[in-house]
């Protein structure tokens, strides 16, 4: 038979009870529906997870210094003061092509205070002028600071929407003083609230300074909090480069021979720096980002083959990796949920297929005596039952994108249109179709012509 008689004829045997096939094919549309919409609902939620933990830096990794031992007593990670500037720099320079930009950072500790008011931050960071990227913040007020006011450790500052709420309630702070470390320090942006943290702590109890500010100026390279505007205690001289701050009597990058390092010599706080971010381009590019940056630290630290790196990396991107997998977890529980609903319409789908076999057995017999293969009876129904299905499938698409935007507009839910789910959704229909209708339509051809005549 041409598939366009035997269509025509499907169609035709469908069409004589339109309320049995709409009841027929109600359970596929149910189960269409239930898949698309918690595919695109689950599509949604997991990229607002990834947009809320990207504030978090899950496109980040973090270089620490490695451990050292002194005395037999460990230090852990970053008790080796061994990363510097110039390696955010060589690391920008060289790593292009997984690196978008990557900034050194301190951390401090201290009380700060507004004329009779004072307050204990959470944080008090440091970095350049790449930092806020990094790390996802956005100044809601005034500007951030420049990569000249890193370089000449400029005293200015950007406070969290907390401090600004706590040392100047009903004020604009924007150009105003704040002391830290009875250092005075002009704030010249409020950053944008960001709230809690995964952990719960207050990300916006914090300020950011320049992170050569915090060295030089509330540490001090010899000790002294008072250093003046741009140079060295009590000297008008500006400092053109980070380079202007070394302290130490030690090399930047002293051999060692030592595996761990043990009492080996390093340079001191003030020269270098607590980590450094490094910003990627994806957090899918973290492992080729850790295994190009390796390469260039070992050659900046001057490290000699079979000598231990003197310093480890960390890939934030595997916390919002475990959040993310709950969620699609939960999501491929509810289709499999869902697939039941289509099993049970596959099974009323092989019911009325085998009602409709025994209701036509003299059609059958009629349609074999002028000619009719039993490969194309069978051809029939089985196409009729795909027929079934797939019209079940299309309305359930429709069904399950208006569920979604229902759902979406009532409760505020993210959704985004998953192309994969009507693809995954026409493919099940079909395949229950097929799997559903083969055996009424296999007993349909295997019918005897004269028996199918003499059914009454």
């Amino acid at each position: 038979m041409k598939f366009r008689i035997l269509l025509t004829t499907c169609l035709r045997g469908l069409i004589r009870n339109p309320m049995r096939a709409a009841l027929t094919v109600l359970g596929i549309v149910i189960g269409i529906a239930a898949v698309v919409a918690i595919m695109e609902i689950g599509e949604g939620s997991k990229q607002q997870i990834s947009d809320k933990f990207s504030n978090l830096g899950a496109d980040v990794v973090n270089i620490f210094g490695a451990s050292v031992s002194t005395s037999g007593v460990n230090s852990g990670m970053g008790g080796r003061a061994s990363l510097f500037p110039d390696d955010a720099r060589a690391i920008m320079e060289e790593c292009r092509d997984t690196v978008v930009c990557a900034s050194p950072f301190v951390r401090a500790s201290g009380q700060v205070i507004v004329g009779n008011t004072n307050w204990s931050p959470n944080s008090i960071k440091g970095g350049n002028e790449y930092y806020l990227a990094i790390e996802g913040w956005e100044v809601e007020k005034g500007t951030a600071f420049t990569g000249k006011q890193v370089d000449e450790a400029d005293r200015v500052c950007l406070i969290g929407k907390t401090i600004a709420d706590k040392l100047y309630p009903g004020q604009d702070p924007i150009g105003q003083d704040i002391r830290i470390k009875d250092v005075a320090f002009t704030v010249i942006g409020v950053l944008a609230a960001k709230g809690a943290d995964g952990m719960g702590n207050d990300q916006d109890d914090c300020l950011i300074l320049p992170w050569t500010s915090i060295r030089m100026r509330l540490m001090g390279a010899s000790g002294s909090a008072t250093i003046t505007k741009g140079g060295a205690a009590n000297s008008n001289a500006k400092a053109s480069s980070t380079s202007t701050f070394s302290t130490s009597a030690v090399d930047f990058y002293p051999g060692c021979d030592l595996q761990p390092y043990t009492n080996a010599p390093h340079p001191l706080r003030t020269r270098t720096v607590d980590s450094i971010l490094v910003k990627i381009r994806s957090s899918d590019d973290a492992t080729p980002a850790m295994d190009a940056i390796t390469p260039v630290l070992r050659r900046q630290h001057q490290l000699e083959p079979g000598v231990l790196d003197d310093f480890e990396m960390r890939d934030r991107s595997q916390f919002i990796k475990m959040v993310t997998g709950t969620s699609e977890t939960m999501s491929r529980l509810l289709i499999a949920v869902a697939m039941i609903s289509l099993v049970v319409g596959g099974v009323g789908i092989m019911n009325i297929m085998m009602v409709s076999v025994t209701e036509r057995t003299r059609e059958i017999g009629l349609r074999m005596a002028v000619g009719a293969r039993p490969r194309d009876i069978m051809q029939q129904f089985l196409l009729e039952a795909v027929l079934l299905c797939m019209m079940g499938g299309i309305i359930g698409i429709i069904a399950g994108r208006v569920a979604s935007e229902i759902v979406s507009r009532k409760f505020g839910w993210p959704v985004i249109s998953s192309p994969l789910a009507m693809v995954l959704a026409v493919s099940v229909a079909a395949s229950i179709g097929i799997i559903f209708g083969w055996y009424p339509a296999f007993k349909a051809s295997r019918l005897d012509p004269i028996d199918a005549l003499h059914h009454e």
